[in-house]
């Protein structure tokens, strides 16, 4: 299963004293009970399970980490398989889910006739800038209220005016942030802002290579502390999702939690949704509307077109 095969071969005295300095200074164990322990079972475990296994090794590394000659030919080789594989990362996306039902993760948001109709203006071709952007603004407050209504809530009782009780919900996380994909999830803050009060906002800059047509990560810049939120990823449309895998990826590199990132599109492919949910299961994929196909530049049909261009009037 793997490209690459790396075996970490340190020395054994080097290994028993990591083990008595872990154990004795972090886990509060004395050195007798620590001996015991390594020589009943851990070291003929390492003989048994462990060390055979190096004869499967494409590299051996002796000396660990201070081998900095290892370490650059492992790296090298590395940003070797990353440059050559990025040239198809797409086209293996397009390919992998094609027939597969709809996963889980999904909430679509109901198809009623005020969302068909907004859907109608901003899919038109003719429909002037003006309009597109005031039927966006629309159709985005929807999204961002019913992507609200699935994070966790708890029950909470409070006092009415009338000196009665009242049976509520209340968030039950510590914070909502709001994490746009520049530049077409710029256009969803207001949006979130209008419904949460004081909410922090980060943004991440993913551009697609010109020559290449993958994406790239190209500016960063997230709230403190964002490991601890509910995080509302912001993009306007979401097509093969690429961007957003690599977003997602961003977001968990900072420690915020999978299960606690909802990512928010106004109109996705089936495609897109496909790959995201399969890359991250426990992400929640919220939207207005799934279109089924891609083109051959990987644009949604029927789609809105390039949702930027149109709304910052760049086409």
């Amino acid at each position: 299963l793997m490209d690459l095969k790396v075996f970490v071969d340190t020395d054994s005295d080097i290994r028993l004293a990591r083990r008595l300095s872990r154990d004795i200074s972090e886990r509060g164990r004395d050195i007798v009970g620590v001996l015991k322990q390594y020589n009943k079972f851990v070291k003929p475990a390492f003989e048994q399970f462990i060390e055979p296994s190096i004869q499967h090794a494409d590299i051996v590394v002796p000396r660990g980490g201070e081998n900095e000659v290892a370490m650059n030919l492992i790296v090298q080789h590395v940003h070797r398989e990353l440059e050559n594989r990025g040239f198809v990362f797409r086209a293996h996306l397009a390919d992998a889910h094609i027939g597969q039902p709809l996963p889980d993760s999904l909430y679509v948001v109901d198809n009623t006739t005020q969302v068909k109709g907004l859907h109608t203006f901003i899919r038109n071709k003719n429909t002037g800038r003006d309009e597109f952007i005031f039927y966006s603004k629309r159709i985005m407050r929807i999204l961002i209220e019913y992507a609200l209504s699935l994070l966790p809530f708890k029950n909470v009782t409070v006092k009415t005016p009338q000196g009665t009780t009242y049976e509520g919900k209340r968030f039950s996380g510590k914070r909502i942030c709001g994490v746009a994909i520049l530049r077409a999830g710029e256009t969803m803050e207001q949006a979130l802002c209008e419904v949460c009060k004081d909410i922090r906002v980060g943004k991440i800059l993913i551009q697609t290579n010109s020559e290449t047509g993958e994406p790239e990560l190209h500016y960063l810049r997230l709230p403190k502390d964002i490991s601890e939120d509910h995080v509302i990823l912001m993009d306007a449309t979401v097509a093969t999702g690429a961007a957003a895998i690599m977003a997602i990826r961003v977001l968990l590199d900072h420690n915020v939690a999978e299960e606690n990132i909802l990512l928010c599109s106004l109109l996705m492919a089936e495609l897109g949704v496909h790959s995201v949910a399969y890359a991250f299961p426990k992400v929640k994929i919220v939207t207005t509307a799934v279109d089924k196909e891609v083109d051959v530049n990987f644009h949604i049909l029927p789609g809105i077109g390039n949702f930027g261009d149109r709304y910052f009037g760049t086409d």
